[in-house]
């Protein structure tokens, strides 16, 4: 099953700048754990120690946002276009 991620400028230099990936995943927490396995060290920059989400991250599917589906357990079909959003705070 292909999945679409989107992945936002300042976390390209990690995917050899490539600006959105093809993966194939289950849920939202295998596609974390398959952009680690292709691109080593990423997982790290989404999750913190425990394998949450970090709080700056949010993660879209298909422009839903997770935290308003199952989170990480949110269930992924094929064709689905994911969007890893960095939160933005300004004054």
């Amino acid at each position: 099953m292909a999945i679409q991620v989107l992945i936002p400028t300042p976390l390209q230099k990690f995917t050899a700048d490539q600006a959105v990936v093809e993966l194939e995943a289950r849920d939202v927490q295998g596609l974390i754990q398959a952009l680690d396995e292709r691109f080593p060290g990423l997982k790290a920059r989404l999750c913190d120690e425990s394998g949450t989400l970090r709080r700056f991250l949010n993660i879209y599917v298909n422009n839903e946002d997770i935290r308003f589906l199952n989170n990480q357990a949110t269930v992924l079909n094929d064709g689905d276009e994911i969007s890893i959003i960095p939160a933005v705070a300004g004054g």
